[in-house]
């Protein structure tokens, strides 16, 4: 494969998933902030401070956000955003943003990073970025350093981080910037039903820890249908919509942790694991556009060069309809399909399972 179309593929990516640009209103539950961990579907502006080309502090990016660019990797916000939105309580700010006691007093933090994953070589080729472990080094800084400083006794901070909800979305990039990239041997090295596994039981350890931390409401996404972004499906020779040999790989891994939720919930005590079933969601949203308001699921919002493969091009307008478009650019999707994953996952528990996010606040 030519490096640059390698390049392309992996500037930004991350999967597929998740119509409407206004806010979702909720009362306001007893979740007293949001803690995020993930990719660039996260990501809120990690990676503009860091070394690298997976960026998206530029326009068109964040043409739909009030602020405009912010380092989202989409037109406007996050399904996160949406969660918080819901809460009642501001959008999360990006850790990296911030400084000593300015990290403690917020509602939240977002530790998120574009184009890194579970295993810590993920993605680290394209420039520096946040792996899912130096993710969790870091919110263990903020709870052993900064949050005592608002809170008399342990016991109220303890009391603080279980009624937190902890968001994790990661995993598409060990396959997009890993598994699927020739630079790496992972492919000779695992098959594809031992390299989910592996990610699995690397994943679990880190999900411990943040249980060991203080977390107790932990939401972890599913990686979605991946095989339908842009810059897999149009680089990628098959039939029909989407390459589904890929998204049969990432099938995999959901299952196994499907399972893994299950049993951590099982045995860590006073812990409440939900898994955010989006692969599902996601793959219908692409086939029946139509019933989610939708109109072009095949190609991004924004101008990308390698006919639409790639990020979107510094400075160049975006289509005039964002939110009839699945795709934002050959790696993400519009604020609209967030959206519909967001409302999804807040209010029903067969999509985020055991327990909606509003179940989920009050248990």
């Amino acid at each position: 494969m030519p490096l640059l179309l390698i390049l392309w593929m992996v500037i930004i990516p991350d999967h597929i998933l998740f119509v409407k640009c206004d806010s979702i209103k909720g009362p306001n539950f007893a979740a007293p902030a949001v803690y995020v961990l993930g990719d660039s579907l996260v990501d809120s502006g990690n990676n503009n401070a860091l070394p690298t080309l997976a960026k998206a502090n530029f326009l068109p990016y964040g043409s739909n956000f009030a602020t405009g660019p912010t380092g989202r990797f989409t037109n406007g916000k996050t399904v996160v955003d949406f969660v918080a939105e819901f809460l009642g309580l501001p959008l999360i700010p990006p850790y990296l943003s911030l400084r000593g006691f300015a990290q403690a007093n917020q509602p939240g933090l977002n530790y998120a990073s574009g184009s890194c994953g579970i295993l810590p070589e993920t993605g680290k080729y394209i420039g520096q970025c946040l792996s899912f472990g130096e993710q969790v080094d870091l919110l263990q800084l903020t709870i052993e350093l900064e949050l005592p400083r608002l809170y008399e006794t342990k016991e109220k901070l303890a009391t603080y981080l279980s009624r937190s909800l902890f968001a994790v979305s990661i995993g598409s990039n060990d396959y997009i910037n890993n598994y699927l990239q020739p630079i790496y041997n992972t492919r000779t090295r695992f098959s594809p039903q031992s390299f989910a596994k592996h990610l699995v039981d690397t994943l679990s350890l880190q999900l411990q820890r943040l249980y060991r931390l203080g977390a107790r409401k932990i939401f972890v996404f599913e990686i979605g249908p991946i095989g339908c972004i842009p810059s897999i499906a149009k680089n990628i020779k098959h039939s029909g919509q989407c390459v589904e040999d890929i998204n049969g790989l990432v099938l995999l891994f959901n299952d196994q942790l499907s399972s893994l939720l299950k049993n951590l919930s099982s045995q860590l005590p006073g812990s409440n694991f939900t898994l955010g079933r989006i692969h599902g969601l996601a793959y219908d949203i692409a086939k029946n556009p139509s019933a989610y308001g939708l109109r072009d699921t095949s190609n991004p919002c924004c101008t990308t060069w390698a006919n639409g493969t790639s990020a979107c091009i510094l400075g160049l307008p975006p289509c005039p309809d964002p939110n009839k478009h699945y795709f934002w650019d050959g790696f993400h999707v519009t604020e609209a399909v967030y959206k519909v994953v967001a409302e999804s996952c807040i209010w029903n528990s067969s999509i985020c399972s055991p327990n909606s996010i509003k179940e989920l606040v009050t248990v």
